[in-house]
């Protein structure tokens, strides 16, 4: 997070809405939209001081090097696509344990696609019904990479979801899939480079 902070904050411009929303100690569920590699780390900067957030990662990111920094990162490797039950419970365990757990809905980088909402979030917010939710929405990262052509404005923004967390006989994915629309109604899914994708 030091070393990419300068990239996020300073050409990327960093603008930060809604942090203290996010409460200081006791377990707390992040969900955001996610259309570029950058997402997590600038959702991670924005958070901090407050609260460190430890994302669900594809378990493919780990290789030598990298892995020693996701680590480092609190981050959980993840098999996806697979209903990787061992993440799974090791995120329930630190959830339960008092961490901030980051997931992306969609599961992957939109890449301008409309994509479904997956339940693990709402498999969390149900194993652990003390957790809090909050929502984010990220944009502008996908415009990090262009240095030094055009310099990006990459903004973040907290928000309470509408309709508050996990409700009684609300699916797990039903619950993934309001708190996906609520965060894209803010936040189109955009291509790297291009400009938002038209809807569905």
């Amino acid at each position: 997070m030091a070393a990419c902070s300068p990239a996020v904050r300073g050409w990327g411009r960093l603008e930060v809405q809604g942090r203290d929303l996010l409460p200081a100690d006791g377990p707390l569920l992040i969900a955001g939209n996610h259309d570029s590699y950058w997402d997590p780390v600038a959702i991670g900067i924005a958070g901090m001081p407050r609260r460190q957030i430890c994302a669900l990662a594809k378990r493919s990111l780990w290789k030598p090097g990298l892995g020693l920094i996701l680590d480092g990162m609190g981050q959980i490797p993840i098999e996806r696509g697979s209903g990787d039950r061992e993440a799974m419970a090791t995120a329930i365990e630190r959830l339960r344990d008092g961490a901030c757990i980051g997931v992306f809905p969609e599961g992957t980088r939109s890449l301008g696609r409309e994509l479904r909402a997956r339940s693990g979030i709402g498999r969390l917010a149900a194993e652990v019904p003390e957790a809090e939710v909050v929502c984010v929405r990220v944009r502008g990262t996908v415009d990090l990479p262009k240095f030094p052509r055009s310099r990006p404005h990459v903004q973040v923004e907290f928000f309470r979801p509408a309709g508050g967390g996990l409700q009684q006989g609300e699916s797990t994915t039903d619950f993934a899939a309001r708190l996906l629309e609520e965060i894209r109604a803010g936040a189109p899914r955009v291509v790297a480079g291009r400009r938002p994708a038209t809807a569905a």
